[in-house]
């Protein structure tokens, strides 16, 4: 058991974030070191407003992520854990596994290593050919695939909100409408965090969940985090529903390892909707869900950061792509149809976008695995995008356990 706050303290730990990961650090606060103190601030009225709320609500098997990797363990892990606390807690999942599907020959070498990837992880993975993948999606087309069984899909808003209230339960805190504007950290003094509101609150101990505006807060409190968010945001179509049939579970690209992200997958979700996408485009803000959406300081502070020039001059054909595919549904139609050639632009309407917290580093690098640093008081919390959801219960508990290790005399 953690030691009793005493003097100037409010709580013993702060929590900045109320997203799935910010809440799981305080559910495994409260049930590694029952009595400890703490309180979660979240700048949004309920939880799970931004990534954990707006991403496809696929449980990733870990399949393709560096063996040794944080992602890579706490993927195959989490998605373990995040089945059994959907059980154990009513809340809607399915495990349906997924093709991870090859269109072309040249992708077979690719589609080989997955294979391997996935049995290093001792991921149940099947190879597949036509007339397998025909059996399992009868509208896909592709030369051969692998079905990878431990992929599943749930409901990450619901997760987090079960995760507010067991926290809760338990003792802690979660206060909506707190965004923090201000950190005062002082040696053997703890840190002070200021809200928008005026509410001075004193903890022993600090942790960074903030996801989009995790390097901001690091500043905040005196860090030099060494790597920027560079906000991307993952625009969404569905299929219509009378042609929804098309798309009976998930179905992925080979990824290629050239290029920084997936792309367009298609996904049927817990609620039956067939998610198609994302492709990623640079956001215009932090919070920059469609291209209205501008904060020119925030902007400014990307494009000032030497990473983000270097990431632009790497990727630029790449990322012109993308663009493409953002301002023309039917650019994004034809890569649908590279797996689902039946699809029309007439079947896609738009579907809310995500915004993805992607740490890019000094040397214009996209930094590949989660990315948990520590300083006196604080934990940081600098890069834990997508499989995070997945991987939310074991990245929980590692947060944990690093902040009370700040809370030992």
């Amino acid at each position: 058991m953690a030691e009793p706050a005493s003097g100037p303290y409010d709580c013993d730990v702060l929590v900045v974030g109320g997203g799935i990961i910010g809440l799981s650090t305080a559910y495994a606060l409260t049930r590694a070191a029952p009595g400890t103190r703490i309180t979660v601030l979240e700048k949004e009225p309920s939880p799970a407003r931004h990534q954990t709320g707006r991403n496809s609500g696929v449980i990733h098997s870990g399949i393709y992520y560096p063996p040794g990797s944080l992602k890579a363990r706490y993927a195959v892990q989490g998605a373990a854990e995040m089945v059994k606390f959907c059980a154990e807690h009513d809340l809607p999942h399915a495990v349906t596994g997924k093709l991870i599907l090859a269109t072309g020959s040249d992708e077979l070498p690719r589609l080989h290593a997955l294979v391997q990837r996935g049995r290093e992880h001792g991921i149940p993975v099947r190879e597949l050919g036509r007339s397998q993948i025909a059996e399992r999606e009868p509208h896909v087309r592709g030369v051969a695939a692998i079905h990878v069984g431990t992929t599943g899909v749930c409901d990450f808003a619901a997760v987090a909100r079960t995760l507010a209230r067991l926290a809760e339960d338990a003792g802690a805190r979660v206060r909506y409408g707190a965004e923090v504007t201000a950190i005062d950290r002082r040696a053997g003094r703890g840190v002070a965090v200021r809200t928008a509101d005026g509410a001075v609150l004193r903890a022993r101990a600090l942790v960074n969940c903030a996801g989009l505006h995790c390097d901001r807060l690091a500043r905040l409190a005196g860090d030099e985090p060494g790597m920027r968010i560079l906000p991307f945001r993952g625009e969404y179509y569905e299929l219509v529903p009378e042609r929804a049939e098309l798309v009976r579970g998930l179905v992925y690209p080979v990824p290629d390892p050239a290029f920084p992200f997936l792309g367009v997958h298609l996904t049927r979700g817990i609620d039956g909707a067939v998610h198609l996408g994302p492709n990623a485009v640079p956001a215009l803000a932090r919070e920059g869900y469609d291209w209205g959406v501008l904060r020119p300081s925030e902007l400014a502070d990307v494009l000032a950061f030497p990473g983000s020039r270097r990431l632009a001059r790497r990727h630029w054909r790449y990322g012109a792509g993308e663009l493409h595919r953002s301002l023309s549904r039917h650019a994004f139609t034809a890569a649908v149809r590279r797996m689902l050639p039946e699809a029309s632009a007439a079947d896609l309407r738009r579907a809310p976008a995500g915004v993805r917290a992607q740490a890019v580093l000094p040397d214009g690098t996209l930094a590949d695995d989660f990315l948990i640093v520590e300083a006196p008081h604080t934990v940081h919390v600098l890069n834990a995008p997508s499989p995070a959801a997945t991987a939310s219960l074991p990245i929980g508990r590692e947060i944990a356990g690093r902040v009370l290790r700040h809370l030992r005399p």
